[in-house]
């Protein structure tokens, strides 16, 4: 093979149990799982927000952010139940830039996959701990997601991973709502058919075993736009958009009808200062229909302290240095618009 093989990395079963989770934090996971179990199955009328970083680039600064988070979380808890993004690992179109803390713990030094998965569980494992948070991340990598089982509230796939078969297999024996978003052409057909493989009990081999899954029935869409034939941005978050997606879901047969919307990406074309109108799109066309009211289970937002991005050897405190973020001013303002209108 044409790979240099560096070191043994320990086992997901290794690194837990030198980590542990208290007792407390999972009481606390255990809690969030059912709550947030509940509004995807229309137990609950709370308003989902999976909201922060690109990519969780440094410690301080993201955990600065959480707190802030928590603090809003208390005041908005009626309506709104957010998720923090702790999202560990940066897909790469081209292969090339920053991959995320998974990769280089430090972005301005070499990678090491040993230290980035200890500061990835020790993250994480923070939030819970010291906030009360059990936050987002991507699976992008579906073997690796053992090393925070125990950690995370929710899962998201992404445009160039949804029509893998692993993700979809991974995703269908996950305990924790997976979203799955629609491919980076737009084909929502694909993204139905993810969802249907994710809710469907399979058996395959992951990290070395035979396994079964038995299904995820919170395995759902997220509409995050598309590029056209021409390289051009394409929003799908539009009322006639939900009503399209409502349409697809009925025909289905599939569980728990649902989906996030997610105000950056191709829905924004990246101009990160569109997504409190975006946002406050999507809540009035919930408002305008019954049936969008109970697919939109929520919004996914890319924020951070500052607004922008920097480049990866930036020294802006809380400023992205992949794609660019809201700011935590702006933010704030959008939590609490939505928690008037939800």
């Amino acid at each position: 093979m044409n790979m240099q093989f560096y070191r043994k990395l320990p086992i997901p079963k290794d690194v837990k149990e030198e980590f542990p989770v208290t007792d407390a934090m999972a009481a606390v996971k255990a809690a969030r799982d059912q709550e947030i179990n509940a509004i995807f199955d229309g137990r609950s009328n709370k308003f989902l927000l999976i909201i922060g970083p690109c990519s969780a680039d440094h410690r301080d600064p993201v955990l600065e952010y959480i707190s802030r988070l928590a603090r809003v979380q208390e005041q908005v808890k009626d309506k709104i139940l957010i998720i923090p993004r702790i999202y560990t690992n940066k897909p790469r179109t081209t292969g090339e830039g920053y991959k995320g803390m998974l990769h280089q713990p430090d972005p301005e030094n070499a990678p090491d996959m040993l230290k980035g998965i200890l500061a990835i569980r020790e993250l994480h494992m923070s939030a819970l701990r010291d906030y009360g948070f059990t936050c987002a991340d991507e699976m992008l990598y579906p073997e690796n997601h053992r090393y925070l089982s125990d950690l995370l509230a929710y899962a998201a796939i992404g445009a160039r991973s949804v029509e893998n078969q692993q993700h979809r297999l991974t995703a269908s024996g996950l305990d924790i709502p997976v979203g799955m978003k629609n491919p980076t052409g737009g084909d929502l057909a694909v993204m139905m058919n993810s969802i249907k493989a994710a809710q469907s009990s399979h058996t395959f081999i992951y990290r070395g075993w035979e396994v079964q899954s038995m299904g995820n029935p919170y395995a759902h869409a997220i509409l995050r736009g598309y590029l056209d034939f021409a390289g051009k941005c394409v929003s799908n978050y539009h009322y006639e958009d939900l009503l399209k997606l409502h349409e697809m879901y009925s025909g289905s047969h599939l569980r728990n009808p649902s989906v996030i919307v997610d105000a950056n990406h191709a829905n924004s074309a990246k101009k990160y200062y569109e997504q409190p109108r975006i946002a406050n799109e999507i809540v009035q066309s919930r408002r305008q229909n019954d049936e969008i009211r109970r697919l939109v289970k929520g919004l996914m937002i890319e924020s951070y302290l500052e607004d922008g991005a920097q480049s990866a050897d930036g020294h802006v405190f809380g400023q992205s240095i992949t794609d660019p973020c809201l700011g935590w001013e702006k933010t704030e303002t959008l939590i609490y618009q939505l928690a008037e209108q939800v």
